[in-house]
């Protein structure tokens, strides 16, 4: 048992290190706390994401009762997507697409993943330093390529609000622009690789990198809905056990002060 132990805790290290790939991430700063954050993350994930990435573990009334969003609203401002019989989901359904998989392989090459425990897979830091780090890339299907993940079969969903970014590569440090809390590093190149920004879209940069972090603190929050409550939970436990233990000492105490 203790060798199983330690080859996990060997392991472990290593795999954390793989999914980021070696790579400096931005700090996501995520605050579950801050529910105006939260509604503003459901509102941009069911705009931009929900069309292709389902959510299909969690339902829309749970989401809107912990966020404190009635029901109407989200009929009104928040469900969108029909059924097969081209009705209106109810608050009750859960959050997936009406994408088939056959067009999503057709229309991607892959199904596009399930988002309900992404957050809890690749971590809020990981998440956020991807969503900043799209840069057009002609020779790409949808003339796009990320720094995070290379390659990556996604659109960049959000050009409208961030604008774009291109790759500037430099081979002596300090050349090239920053891009929002620090410019994203790309392998492979002779030296730093650098995000511009060429084109702005709707959103200041500083703007842009608080609607990814709302985002990301709402993939967060979906990952595990209960975690506060579960936090809260846990100090009562132990603030339990430290009175019941201070109770049982003392009457250890009264118990054996015969015998001793």
């Amino acid at each position: 048992m203790k060798r199983l132990l330690a080859i996990i805790l060997c392991v472990l290290p290593l795999g954390v290190m793989a999914s980021s790939g070696h790579m400096a991430l931005d700090k996501a700063d995520v605050d579950l706390t801050n529910k105006a954050s939260l509604q503003r993350g459901f509102k941009y994930f069911v705009n931009y994401c929900l069309s292709c990435h389902s959510a299909g573990y969690a339902r829309y009334n749970r989401v809107g009762r912990d966020l404190g969003i009635p029901d109407k609203i989200l009929l009104e401002n928040v469900i969108f997507i029909r059924d097969k019989k081209n009705e209106q989901l109810k608050p009750g359904d859960l959050m997936k697409v009406t994408m088939s998989d056959d067009y999503a392989k057709d229309a991607f090459g892959t199904e596009p993943p399930d988002l309900t425990l992404v957050a809890r897979v690749r971590g809020a830091d990981w998440l956020y330093t991807y969503l900043r780090s799209f840069y057009l890339d002609p020779s790409r299907p949808f003339g796009v390529n990320n720094t995070v993940f290379p390659n990556v079969g996604m659109p960049h969903v959000l050009w409208e609000l961030q604008g774009w970014q291109a790759l500037r590569e430099s081979h002596a440090h300090g050349e090239g622009e920053g891009h929002g809390e620090g410019a994203a590093e790309a392998g492979g190149h002779d030296g730093p690789a650098q995000l511009v920004l060429v084109k702005q879209g709707v959103q200041s940069p500083a703007e842009y990198d608080q609607t990814v972090r709302d985002i990301v603190n709402f993939l967060v929050y979906l990952g595990e809905p209960v975690k506060l409550k579960r936090q809260t939970l846990g100090l009562f436990v132990i603030l339990f056990l430290v009175l019941f233990s201070v109770l049982a000492y003392f009457l250890k105490k009264e118990y054996w002060k015969d015998v001793h």
